[in-house]
């Protein structure tokens, strides 16, 4: 359906794309990823003819139509309804033809034509692709410049799925819906009888959604067959390939060197020699895949409080005299990781800035720790980033007083170290800003985290490293996201803002999902009575498993930091061991027999250390299961 041969594109004097070859299958659902800044979104304005290639071809078959959304979102007095339908050109300019056309022979033509594309059903279709993106009835038919961006970025989205092109190629689209919008447009691409290029960084959707895999590295392209998860074990087995093909490599220029040492002065020799040296010189590098070191979150912990951390009694907030979460009965202990859930427009970036302060309860009560500090993440506050800054300029405002060392640490933390610390933050990618962002609001080591959407900027690989840092951070986790991933791996509370209110919704995010779908719509609570489950013995139970979980964590904690300790003394004794002159002063005077003994010692402590560690470590995942 698509080929792209040599396709060569550089900006600002730097090949983001180098020669790179890919043939699409016919109907194909294809997934185009790579690291942010490899120029996924470069090739597709290529392939949508919007940017012109320094070099190659992209090629389609005669007569194919493409689809692909313009950045900017659409506007106006036209409804969404409206918009959509306007999208299928042809249906419109037949329609406004038979309106003016007064040739019977014509007019007969169109009608024939009309049925053809089945544009009586077409009202019919624009109304279930603008529902399932979120649209009632009433939202159909209000004046698109009454909605915000994200929502007539939605309207794009339908406009684009309803025209039904040969190519669609669609760039981030779940970036703006929610979880609700993200599993109908699942359902929709999974059926949908063209070929689809589709950018995404969502390990979930692209595992539903995809056939193949269009890697981007190193300005290269890469088709592998299958979802994410099939790629991602095809990249471990290249990736081990290719480490076996340079250890041969390098075996090889090894041997090859040391013929030339010992032959080059030798005249029996000297021509052998001459033609290792040639054969050397052409022994091109094989190039490794592409791993980023700056790939880098680590949140640091807080110090302990005594539970509640935030406890909520019938509460109300909204804005001015209008509430829009009413009867809000929650408790926030400092070990807890709960996921918001609902439809965009619910109320769960209202209920987000309640919990961290930005609003006050209209009715109600709202208690919260007098030393608890909350680090809040949303997208504005990547957005307003003064793109002419650094990050290390950023940093020292907000860290006022504090050491240069203590500022550059925080940002290291992050991945912002050496020469990226001072660069301008309008030459960061996007997902190097948010990275900044989250680096900025635990500058001073929050108890909770609540995080808006945090991942819209990150590609998988960064997305994974996010997740493993939540996971080992000690504080209480508030997140608001659609990327399923990121939440079953991350929470174990789930509250759905629905109905006015937010409730602790019982049940996984598979039963989310479910419930969402309508397979099961009450899947966790619907044999409730038969089993007698008590809510009350239930509070008591999470409460006695959090208490449990959190000394466990203590003690993982603690005996890592040990481990570290004495790793580092082992580190020093080698050292004063090896390399005296180097040494620190008290291990320098030291004689080699005391070294190796307080060594030996060193090494049962860090015995001891590792055994405390993992014995915490899987008590804490036998408490998880």
């Amino acid at each position: 359906m698509l080929n792209l041969t040599g396709i060569t594109v550089r900006l600002s004097g730097r090949t983001i794309i180098d020669d790179a070859t890919a043939k699409l299958p016919p109907r194909g659902r294809v997934g185009l990823i790579g690291r942010n800044g490899a120029g996924k979104s470069t090739l597709v304005r290529v392939i949508a003819g919007m940017l012109e290639a320094d070099g190659g071809t992209v090629a389609m078959p005669r007569g194919s139509r493409l689809g692909y959304i313009a950045q900017e979102a659409p506007g106006g007095d036209a409804t969404p309804f409206e918009t959509v339908l306007a999208a299928d050109t042809e249906r419109a300019a037949l329609i406004a033809e038979s309106e003016a056309h007064p040739d019977a022979h014509r007019l007969a033509e169109i009608h024939d034509r009309l049925i053809a594309i089945e544009a009586h059903s077409a009202p019919s279709r624009a109304a279930r692709i603008l529902v399932g993106l979120g649209f009632d009835e009433e939202a159909q038919h209000r004046p698109l410049e009454s909605f915000s961006g994200g929502w007539r970025m939605r309207v794009a989205l339908a406009a684009l799925l309803f025209s039904q092109p040969d190519l669609l190629l669609l760039d981030e689209p779940s970036n703006h819906l929610d979880l609700e919008a993200v599993l109908w447009l699942e359902d929709f691409l999974r059926s949908y009888p063209a070929t689809i290029l589709l950018v995404s960084h969502e390990r979930d959707f692209l595992n539903n959604v995809v056939d193949h895999i269009l890697h981007l590295s190193g300005g290269k392209l890469t088709l592998y067959p299958g979802g994410y998860d099939a790629f991602e074990r095809q990249r471990a087995e290249r990736q081990a390939q290719i480490a076996s093909a340079k250890a041969r490599q390098q075996a090889e220029r090894e041997k090859l060197a040391d013929y030339v040492r010992r032959n080059s002065a030798r005249a029996s020799t000297a021509k052998q020699a001459q033609s290792r040296a040639k054969a050397l010189a052409k022994l091109q590098p094989i190039a490794e895949l592409i791993d980023d070191p700056s790939l880098s979150f680590d949140f640091p912990d807080p110090d302990a409080l005594r539970p509640p951390l935030i406890t909520l009694d019938l509460a109300s907030v909204g804005y001015g005299e209008t509430p829009v979460l009413s009867r809000l009965n929650l408790r926030l202990d400092p070990d807890d990781r709960i996921a918001l859930l609902g439809r965009n427009g619910n109320g769960k970036t209202t209920l987000a800035r309640l919990l961290a302060a930005q609003l006050t309860p209209m009715d109600g009560a709202m208690n919260a720790s007098g030393k608890m500090r909350v680090g809040y993440f949303t997208q504005y506050q990547v957005e307003e980033l003064d793109r002419a800054e650094t990050p290390l300029q950023h940093m020292t405002v907000q860290m006022k007083g504090a050491t240069p060392a203590a500022v550059r640490a925080q940002l290291g933390r992050f991945g912002f170290s050496g020469p990226k610390a001072t660069t301008e933050v309008g030459k960061l990618s996007g997902g190097e800003r948010a990275r900044l962002a989250l680096a900025l609001i635990t500058r001073d080591a929050p108890h909770m985290l609540i995080l808006d959407e945090p991942t819209n900027h990150l590609d998988v690989d960064a997305r994974e490293a996010l997740i493993q840092a939540l996971n080992a951070y000690s504080g209480a986790v508030v997140i608001v996201s659609h990327d399923r991933h990121m939440l079953e791996m991350t929470a174990d509370r789930l509250v759905l803002v629905d109905g006015g209110t937010a409730k602790e919704f019982d049940g996984s995010i598979d039963d989310y999902i479910a419930f969402v779908l309508a397979r099961d719509p009450a899947p966790a609570r619907k044999d409730e009575g038969a089993r007698g489950v008590n809510k009350k013995d239930q509070r008591k139970a999470a409460a006695e498993a959090r208490e449990k979980s959190q000394e466990l964590r203590k003690r993982a904690r603690s005996a890592e930091a040990e481990l570290e300790k004495l790793t580092a003394q082992r580190s020093a004794i080698d050292q004063a061991m090896f390399d005296p002159a180097s040494a620190e002063a008290a291990l320098a005077k030291l004689t080699m027999t005391d070294l190796m003994k307080r060594r030996a010692d060193l090494e049962a402590r860090i015995d001891a250390a590792e055994a405390a560690w993992l014995e915490a470590s899987e008590a804490l995942e036998a408490a998880a299961a």
